[in-house]
């Protein structure tokens, strides 16, 4: 099977488009606001609690999420919260900017993310063919892998030359572009029709499917507790700066790393039919994601810290495939959204509340143990998992 047959489809090109561009505007943001914060606060916890602020919206409005993007139009709702962003993006430009202010525009950032993510993840088995669907997985991670070398590569540079305020600017521009191509998609209208009551329990469908299934359940959560323990990209300003003495521009390259290495291994994956082994690749995955993180946690080298995040994207990347490739081929349209918002829970939890975990340890037993324990522990997961979940060992594609 042709690996490019999913560019043949004039919607899926505008969804890769969009969902590339929203990456790399989210990734430039994300180095511009960790670094304004640094030079504001010098606060391991302030950096920690960016996290904190994001998971929230998703925490509290996830399921009502998921179940809007199964009763309505999928592209209006794409479409909605896009504008939304754009508006966030607009008043960190052009707003003076203080830990209140950055902390207030994420929230509304992650509060339209906690909206658009079901909507654009439910829309994207409709944009290509059932037999090309796992390719169309593949590529929409490798456009997300790129976009996330080239935002904090970007960023960094920018911060280098022209300060914050030139990275915010082109997030509002990656933001307009974002919208142009979300609004030239086909409308996707869900299922259950807007204009009939929902049934009684309707919200928690998307949880109880997850809950009674006996691969995706694990699987979210094996991705949930590794990455939750093992990230180490909130502190990744105090490496530059503290351990590694490589400053602004190094930061941008270190934020860069990991996306290097899942762009490679996007590249490899779209080109396999298939991952036969998929339940122990997942394991192995997560456990060398740790083992990697703990040899970053203790380095003093650059060029071996690099080599290390490199390698976390790689291990990353093959969890993130497998993982998105189950949850959209086992679940049924008519709860797609609302599987995708409990999987969108699973994911905001692990990235933003490991933020959180990776902060707070930080401030009271320093970076290097919270990095490296963080490791550990992910190791200790991937291991329990493989002992407590058989059917995640066995599982074949």
């Amino acid at each position: 099977m042709n690996a490019y047959a999913p560019f043949r489809f004039r919607d899926y090109r505008y969804l890769l488009a969009g969902n590339l561009l929203a990456s790399l505007g989210l990734q430039m943001l994300s180095v511009a606001v960790s670094w304004d914060l640094y030079l504001q606060t010098k606060s391991a916890m302030v950096l920690g609690n960016v996290g904190f602020v994001q998971v929230t919206p998703f925490l509290v409005f996830a399921l009502f999420a998921g179940q809007v993007a199964d009763r309505y139009d999928r592209r209006r709702i794409m479409v909605l919260t896009q504008l939304l962003l754009l508006g966030a993006s607009l008043f960190l430009a052009f707003v003076p900017r203080s830990v209140i202010s950055i902390y207030s525009c994420l929230f509304m950032t992650a509060l339209a993310r906690s909206f658009q993510g079901p909507a654009r993840s439910a829309v994207l088995p409709h944009v290509v063919p059932s037999e090309l669907l796992h390719k169309a997985i593949t590529w929409n991670s490798s456009a997300q892998e790129i976009s996330n070398v080239g935002g904090p590569a970007i960023a960094g540079l920018l911060l280098a030359i022209a300060g914050s305020q030139s990275v915010y600017l082109v997030q509002v521009g990656c933001a307009i572009a974002v919208l142009f191509c979300f609004s030239r998609l086909r409308s996707y209208a869900a299922n259950d029709v807007a204009d009939t009551p929902p049934k009684p329990g309707a919200l928690l469908e998307g949880v109880r499917f997850v809950w009674n299934h006996k691969l995706i359940l694990p699987a979210m959560s094996l991705d949930l507790f590794g990455v939750l323990f093992g990230g180490a990209t909130a502190l990744l300003p105090i490496y530059a700066v503290e351990i590694l003495h490589t400053g602004v521009q190094g930061l941008g390259w270190l934020r860069a790393a990991p996306s290097l290495g899942a762009v490679f291994m996007a590249f490899l994956l779209s080109h396999r039919h298939k991952v036969s082994d998929a339940g122990i690749t997942l394991l192995l995955a997560v456990a060398g994601f740790g083992t990697a993180t703990v040899v970053f946690g203790f380095s003093r080298s650059l060029p071996l810290s690099l080599a290390m995040l490199v390698l976390t994207g790689a291990c990353d990347n093959i969890s993130v495939v497998l993982r998105s490739s189950l949850v959209q081929m086992k679940t049924p349209d008519y709860v797609r959204g609302r599987v995708n918002a409990v999987n969108n829970i699973f994911i905001s939890c692990s990235n933003q509340l490991g933020a959180v975990e990776s902060g707070w340890t930080a401030a009271w037993f320093g970076p290097v143990a919270s990095v490296a324990g963080g490791g550990f522990a992910t190791i200790l997961i991937a291991v329990s998992f493989a002992l407590a979940f058989p059917s995640l060992r066995y599982w074949r594609e």
